[in-house]
């Protein structure tokens, strides 16, 4: 057989069909990998197949594909009871709409996972409605509802730069760092000397986030804290 008589036939088509007109499975590999053109064999890449994570995977921040719609997991519990079997507690964040819902699942269930792409932004102000950044090599600005962002607002400065997350192009939330540096503008007094770190009281920081701190931090401290988290670190 010929070039000419080849013409745009398939390599899956001239080695994999079977003498009942069926096709093998190499066959089918070959419609996807190679085609005749121009002459010559050419081999085409498969499309990549999406990333597929477990609930054992699951991490705070890291978003999903449920019922059609782009969730980032906020919280998420292992959960073993006596009798049953296992399952995970999550609270999940809509990218769409912002709603915060309750999801329990089976221990080991999967989903599609949905990569994001990040890019440095400064956060300029929030309107009550709206949350505005500008692109500090283009300064153009963007704006993302209010509602999607009331969980990472109080642990933002104006001013400061942050990671806005990019989900198809599109601007769909924050992501906070492992840890901030802020002052504390309002607590209990601390007892002098008390060092103990497992017994804790509510401080008020400057951006007006409410989180556990030690006893001995005071009034005008700087402290480090997880933001994910909401957690005391140290005093910075």
């Amino acid at each position: 057989m010929s070039a000419g008589d080849i013409g745009d036939r398939s390599y899956a088509e001239l080695q994999g069909t079977r003498s009942d007109g069926a096709q093998s499975k190499d066959a089918y590999i070959g419609v996807r990998r190679r085609s005749w053109l121009k002459g010559r064999w050419v081999r085409y890449p498969q499309p990549p197949m999406a990333e597929v994570v477990s609930t054992n995977q699951f991490r705070n921040g890291m978003h999903i594909e449920l019922e059609g719609q782009t969730w980032r997991i906020v919280e998420f519990q292992h959960v073993k009871p006596g009798k049953g079997g296992a399952f995970v507690r999550t609270k999940l964040k809509s990218l769409t709409s912002g709603s915060v819902v309750d999801k329990t699942f089976r221990a080991g269930e999967k989903f599609a996972r949905v990569r994001t792409e990040q890019k440095n932004m400064q956060y300029l102000y929030d309107s009550g409605d709206e949350v505005v950044f500008m692109d500090e090599g283009t300064f153009e600005q963007l704006a993302l509802p209010h509602a999607l962002l009331e969980d990472e607002l109080p642990f933002m400065q104006a001013s400061s730069t942050v990671q806005v997350m990019f989900v198809g192009g599109s601007p769909s939330g924050v992501d906070l760092p492992a840890s901030v540096v802020l002052e504390v503008t309002d607590t209990e007094p601390g007892v002098k000397g008390d060092t103990v770190s497992n017994v804790t009281k509510p401080a008020t920081l400057e951006t007006g986030a409410v989180i556990q701190v030690p006893l001995f931090v005071n009034v005008g401290d700087k402290i480090k804290l997880d933001p994910r988290e909401k957690r005391y670190i140290q005093r910075a």
